[in-house]
């Protein structure tokens, strides 16, 4: 069973003013960055110069190296100025409520409970038995940087994803009416448009029954932030920062990559598609973002193809060779362009952000070879590599709409 403790000290906004000055994408949103350092000149007072401190910088072309110590020394200044800032307070023993809404789909309410997860509970191959299950590989080196900015700043600022089943609804039914019946403490919007609303929780006795509550879900599964999470157990800390959603309140977005073909010809690429793919024209004219399981998008160039793996090129019992990034690494990147590791630089991986238009543009400007648009994973296909022990496919979840960061920092 999942555990929730308090916030000891948490860094917050004093209202919705604030919440809007400081508050921000996190730093895997970024393809660059130079996006980083545009945002930074509309919104000095943001947190990316915390968590992004290379960017906190006069010129764009003058980013610094993000693991320098210099660099580092200025994150952990700059949170201490956000400290002293009139836009904050400092709030002690604290779990939120917290509520993402989508103005453009009223169907879609992401409504959890944050606070402190505890990392002796994250499952891993010494800990069997833990009920926090990771869905993805971690790199050690994308954690180390996450623990290096920890250390700097002896702050927690990146919240952690986790959908628990909330098979009968109850988790969602409590913070549903603690939210109808209490003022909220500060909102604002994203760059989407989404509005994501906190209520601070600082009755005891209000904390003691969310813990109860949650403590009766028997796993919990990391949808976002597994390097986050990974981040706090390098350190050794007992804790890290953290959002318990219900998952069927919960949407994935398509993750999308743009390659690099290593000289192919598209006549080459397209002769020896055809071994594990059927291929044909895609469903549309213009750019193509697939929307159901097993339908794959390919421009290469001078067309949009619709890939379709055969029959054999995948085990449907097993979770996560039914993930279509699974499908495209082995059978196009590995077989055919020779990218046998996931983490090869000839790969880049686009989240939900940037749309098909903006992935055939970039091929059609050189910068890249081939455009893949893939369906986004299912929220039943997330779950059942869970419960298999499985890891998903890398970056094959882009879970929208995205907790931002900013508006609840624990202070370590």
């Amino acid at each position: 069973m999942p555990s929730i403790d308090p916030v000891a000290r948490a860094l917050v906004p004093v209202d919705s003013h604030a919440a809007a000055a400081i508050s921000a994408l996190n730093y895997d949103e970024f393809q660059s960055d130079g996006e980083a350092w545009d945002i930074l000149q509309r919104q000095p007072k943001s947190v990316l110069r915390i968590t992004m401190p290379q960017c906190d910088v006069p010129a764009r072309d003058a980013l610094l190296d993000e693991h320098a110590p210099s660099t580092l020394a200025k994150a952990g200044a700059n949170l201490r100025e956000l400290q002293n800032d009139p836009l904050t307070r400092t709030l002690t023993n604290i779990l939120w409520v917290y509520e993402i809404t989508v103005p453009s789909d009223p169907s879609i309410r992401q409504i959890g409970l944050g606070g402190m997860g505890r990392t002796n509970e994250i499952r891993t191959p010494e800990n069997p038995g833990g009920s926090i299950i990771r869905n993805e590989g971690v790199r050690e080196s994308k954690a180390r940087g996450r623990a290096e900015l920890t250390e700097a700043t002896r702050a927690d600022m990146g919240m952690v994803n986790n959908a628990v089943d909330d098979q009968n609804g109850e988790f969602y039914s409590a913070l549903d009416l603690h939210a109808r019946n209490h003022p909220v403490s500060f909102e604002t919007r994203d760059e989407e448009g989404n509005r994501h609303r906190v209520w601070i929780v600082q009755d005891p006795a209000t904390i003691r029954a969310y813990q109860q509550l949650l403590a009766r879900e028997p796993q919990a599964y990391v949808a976002d932030g597994n390097h986050r999470s990974a981040a706090a157990a390098m350190l050794g800390y007992e804790h890290f920062l953290t959002v318990f959603f219900p998952a069927r309140t919960m949407t994935i977005a398509p993750y999308n990559r743009l390659v690099d073909a290593g000289g192919l010809t598209r006549e080459q690429l397209r002769e020896r598609l055809a071994v594990a793919f059927e291929v044909e024209a895609a469903p549309v004219v213009g750019a193509w973002q697939p929307t159901h399981t097993h339908d794959i998008g390919l421009y290469d160039g001078a067309r949009w193809l619709r890939l379709r793996p055969r029959p054999g090129t995948f085990n449907p019992n097993d979770a996560a060779q039914d993930i279509d990034a699974d499908i495209v690494q082995r059978h196009l990147f590995d077989a055919i362009l020779g990218i046998a590791d996931a983490r090869d630089e000839r790969l880049t991986y686009v989240g939900a952000n940037r749309d098909e238009a903006w992935l055939q543009a970039e091929v059609d400007a050189g910068r890249h070879d081939l455009a893949v648009t893939l369906p986004p994973v299912t929220m039943s296909q997330f779950v059942r590599i869970c419960q298999q022990n499985q890891l998903m496919p890398p970056k094959s979840t882009w879970f929208v709409p995205k907790i931002r960061i900013g508006l609840v920092m624990a202070l370590l």
